[in-house]
C-alpha cells in the first residue's frame, strides 16, 4: 500500500503522517521457547490454579464461579480450577472480534495478524518541555485525546491518557468518558472500578455511537483493563466492572502485573507461569459470566532493578516475556495485549531505546493490542507530549516495516539496471522518476538534513522538534461533530448522573 501525506496547508510547522490504516503483521511470530517448554509453562500454570488457586475478592464473582463449577474454599474467596474446567471455559473466547469506533472507518479488528496501537493510559502526571511535570488535569487529558485523534497511527484509547485529578472522583468518569466520546471517533474505553462507573461509561459510549443496546450487544464498542493484584488476587471493584462488561458483550483485557523478583518469581519462566495462571483465571471468569464474550490475554511481565527495587521496563527480559506470551496466547487462540514501555524519567535517549526493545518484543511476539503505545515515560507515572511524537515516529516506521516489499518484473529492476549501466547513477532513471515521491518511508519527526543545514536551522534535537509538532497537531485539530440529537442525549445523561451524585465513594 502506498503511503500518503497529510495536508499541510494549515500548518506553520510542517509534519507528514502515514495514512490511517489498520495494521497487519505479515511476519511469522518468533519463538523464545520450544513447544515442549511452552507446554511445561502451561501445565505448571494449571497446577497453580488447581493447587494454590486465586483469591477473588467479590462475592458476586465468587458466586458466578461457584455456579459454573469452580472449586471455592471455605473462606469464599480462594478459587481453585480443575485443568479440564479451565480449558473448557477459555475455548469459548473469540479468537478475533471487531472494536467499533464512532466513525465506521475507525473500527479495528482484534486478533489474528491485526495490530492496534492505543495511547498511554492511567498516568497520574503529565509533562512537556515548556511547563515541566504537572499533576494530571482535565485540560491536558482533553489535549492528549485530541492528539490521539489527530495521529494516524493511534487506533484506539485504552484508558485515560492522563488522570484528570482536578475533577472529583465521584463524577470524574462522566466528564472523562464524555470528553473522550466527543473528541475522538476511534474505539474508546472506561475504567472497571465498580459496576456503576462501568455502566455509566458503557452508556456514554453507546449514546455517542448513536446505537441501541441490541446493536451494542453485537458490536463491541468500549474496552477496559482488569489488572490482577499480583500475586494471585483479583480485586472486588475491578471484578464488579468486568461482570458488567461481559454481560453486555464488551471486551476486557485481563492483565497480570507480574514483575519478576517482586510480585512474581525471579526467573522469567516462573514469572510467566504466574502470569499465565492469573490471566487464565480472568479469562475463565469472563466466560463464566457470559460464554462467548470477547476478551484479551494481557501480558505485562517485566522485572525489577534488584539494587533499588524499582520496576524496570523495556528490558531484554520484558521483550523475552512478551514474545513468550505470544506463544501462550496463540496456544489458546486468544488475542494478545502487551505494552510499549520504558523506565526513563524524560523523553530522552533512554526512553527511545527501551521503547524500541518493547516494540520489537511486541512485533516479534505477534501482539494484537499494544497498550501505552504513545506517550509513556517514568514507568507509566507520566504522560509526555514529546514522547507521544517520538513514539508516533517509531510506530509509523514499524507500520512501514510491516508493508512487505513487492517483488515483480517492475520492482526487480532489470530493465532499469540495463538502462543505467556501469558507473552511472539512478537519479534520472525512468523508474526513479516514476516512483521517487513515495518510494520510501517519509518521516514524521526525523531530520535528514546534513550537519550544516541542521546547524543553520537551529540545531534542533528530536525532542525539541517533537515539541513543535504536537503543538501544531493541536492547532490543526478539528472536533468531530455529533448529531444534535446525540449531543442532547449525551448531555442529559451526564448531567442526570451528576445530579444524582455520580458514584458514591466507599
Amino acid at each position: 500500500m502506498r503511503r500518503g501525506r497529510s495536508k499541510e496547508k494549515r500548518s506553520v510547522v510542517a509534519y507528514r503522517q502515514s495514512n490511517y490504516q489498520q495494521l497487519r503483521n505479515p511476519y511469522p511470530p518468533m519463538k523464545i521457547f520450544s513447544d515442549d517448554q511452552i507446554e511445561s509453562i502451561h501445565l505448571s500454570s494449571l497446577k497453580v490454579l488447581q493447587q494454590t488457586g486465586i483469591d477473588f475478592q467479590s462475592e458476586r464473582a465468587v458466586e458466578i464461579l461457584r455456579k459454573s463449577g469452580a472449586i471455592i474454599d471455605s473462606d469464599n474467596k480462594r478459587v481453585r480450577f480443575d485443568p479440564e474446567f479451565v480449558m473448557e471455559k477459555i475455548a469459548t473466547t473469540p479468537s478475533n472480534f471487531i472494536m467499533h469506533g464512532r466513525s465506521k472507518d475507525k473500527s479495528v479488528s482484534i486478533g489474528g495478524k491485526g495490530v492496534v496501537f492505543s495511547m498511554v493510559s492511567s498516568a497520574p502526571n503529565v509533562s512537556d518541555l515548556d511547563r515541566g511535570r504537572l499533576s494530571g488535569n482535565f485540560e491536558d487529558y482533553c489535549n492528549l485525546i485530541k492528539l490521539g485523534e489527530q495521529i494516524n497511527c493511534v487506533h484506539a484509547h485504552a484508558g485515560y491518557p492522563v488522570e484528570p485529578c482536578d475533577i472529583d472522583p465521584s463524577v470524574r468518569h462522566l466528564d472523562a468518558v464524555g470528553a473522550m466520546t466527543r473528541l475522538s471517533t476511534k474505539p474508546l474505553s472506561g475504567y472497571a472500578i465498580g459496576s456503576a462507573r462501568m455502566l455509566d461509561a458503557i452508556e456514554i459510549v453507546r449514546i455517542g455511537r448513536g446505537v441501541d443496546i441490541h446493536t451494542l450487544l453485537k458490536q463491541p464498542s468500549i474496552i477496559t483493563v482488569v489488572n490482577s493484584n499480583s500475586p494471585l488476587i483479583y480485586d472486588k471493584a475491578l471484578l464488579e466492572g468486568a461482570i458488567e462488561m461481559a454481560l453486555l458483550n464488551q471486551p476486557v483485557i485481563y492483565t497480570p502485573f507480574t514483575l519478576a523478583g517482586a510480585m512474581a518469581p525471579i526467573t522469567i519462566a516462573g514469572a510467566l507461569v504466574q502470569q499465565n495462571a492469573e490471566a487464565l483465571a480472568g479469562l475463565v471468569f469472563h466466560q463464566c459470566v457470559k460464554s462467548g464474550a470477547p476478551a484479551i490475554y494481557g501480558a505485562f511481565t517485566s522485572n525489577v532493578d534488584m539494587l533499588s527495587g524499582s520496576p524496570a521496563f523495556g528490558t531484554p527480559e520484558y521483550a523475552q516475556a512478551t514474545i513468550a506470551s505470544g506463544q501462550l496466547a496463540r496456544k489458546y487462540n486468544i488475542p494478545l495485549r502487551a505494552s510499549n514501555t520504558n523506565a526513563s524519567n524524560a523523553p530522552d535517549e533512554q526512553s527511545i531505546y527501551e521503547s524500541q526493545m518493547s516494540l520489537w518484543g511486541c512485533l516479534l511476539g505477534g501482539v494484537n493490542w499494544i497498550k501505552h503505545g504513545l506517550g509513556w515515560i517514568e514507568g507509566g507515572l507520566c504522560a509526555s507530549y514529546e514522547k507521544v511524537i517520538l513514539d508516533a515516529e517509531m510506530i509509523q516506521m514499524m507500520g512501514s516495516f510491516m508493508q512487505q516489499p513487492k517483488v515483480d518484473s517492475y520492482t526487480l529492476g532489470v530493465e532499469t539496471i540495463n538502462e543505467v549501466g556501469p558507473g552511472n547513477h539512478f537519479f534520472a532513471a525512468k523508474q526513479t522518476l516514476e516512483s521517487y515521491e513515495d518510494a520510501f518511508y517519509s518521516p514524521l519527526l526525523s531530520d535528514w538534513q546534513n550537519f550544516e543545514s541542521w546547524r543553520d536551522a537551529g540545531s534542533l534535537s528530536a525532542s525539541t522538534r517533537a515539541n513543535r509538532i504536537w503543538k501544531q497537531l493541536l492547532k490543526d485539530y478539528e472536533q468531530p461533530t455529533l448529531e444534535e440529537s446525540i449531543e442532547e442525549e449525551l448531555n442529559y445523561f451526564i448531567e442526570k448522573r451528576k445530579s444524582e451524585g455520580g458514584v458514591k465513594q466507599t
